[in-house]
């Protein structure tokens, strides 16, 4: 059995080139909201920051990712549907080549919505004072943020009956940001709400980002962004390769 990732990810990449719409689709709802929450609310939002924008882009770029996972939910459902994994199944490849390329242009596909919202949040003033280690430190935490949204993705692609049923779970993880330190502070909100936002993956994820960014001191936020990313990617890899091996055989 070869490992064929790579002649699969070309594939997939050049299907994304083909539609280019896909990115822009992924990058236009967090631009939209980057300037309805700078341009309208940001005047009445108090966050302690001179630059709301730079307050802003790290949930911005989590919700981009959220954003984008859901379309490999939608081309493992459509290969699946189409009888395409079937086939490939039948020959002499690696098993698991098949889902790596999904996850890897998932990975390759979010890096350009990223870095597409940031070139607007530059336009808008964003700016930063990190230094190259500090967004190497960055890129890291927001591939492995899409790894793990990767691989949860993964699993309904091949469980659902419908398209809408694919893609259909991405909405709560783009719903989870507003419940975090992404927009406001959470010490502005009610307790048991806060209690929630303090303790769930994103508030950590965004602290982390945001520290990095301004150059300040990352403290115990980025261990526990660490320890969900990769705890969700463990979890949910394990759960994708044992639903996809039951529908295998």
């Amino acid at each position: 059995m070869k490992n064929k990732t790579g002649v699969l990810l070309g594939r997939l990449m050049r299907n994304i080139l083909r539609s280019p719409d896909t990115i822009i689709t992924v990058a236009i709802m967090p631009i939209m909201m980057l300037l309805l929450f700078v341009y309208v609310f940001g005047g009445a939002i108090e966050t302690g920051t001179a630059n709301y924008v730079n307050y802003l882009v790290p949930g911005i770029l989590l919700i981009t990712i959220a954003s984008g996972v859901a379309y490999t939910s939608l081309r493992l459902f459509n290969d699946v549907k189409s009888g395409l994994m079937a086939r490939f199944t039948t020959m002499p490849i690696k098993r698991s080549s098949i889902l790596w390329a999904h996850v890897l242009t998932s990975l390759v596909s979010n890096t350009i919505a990223v870095f597409v919202v940031l070139l607007v949040a530059l336009l808008m003033g964003f700016r930063s004072s990190a230094g190259l280690t500090d967004w190497f430190a960055v890129a890291g935490i927001l591939g492995l943020f899409t790894l793990a949204l990767t691989w949860l993705a993964v699993i309904p692609g091949l469980t659902a009956k419908s398209m809408e049923g694919a893609t259909a779970y991405s909405y709560p993880l783009i719903f989870l940001p507003f419940i975090s330190s992404a927009f406001v502070p959470t010490e502005t909100m009610p307790k048991f709400v806060r209690a929630f936002a303090e303790n769930q993956p994103v508030t950590s994820i965004v602290n982390s980002i945001r520290a990095l960014l301004g150059e300040e001191s990352v403290n115990s936020d980025i261990w526990l962004a660490l320890a969900w990313c990769f705890g969700i990617m463990i979890i949910a890899y394990f759960i994708a390769i044992k639903v996809y091996n039951r529908q295998l055989n």
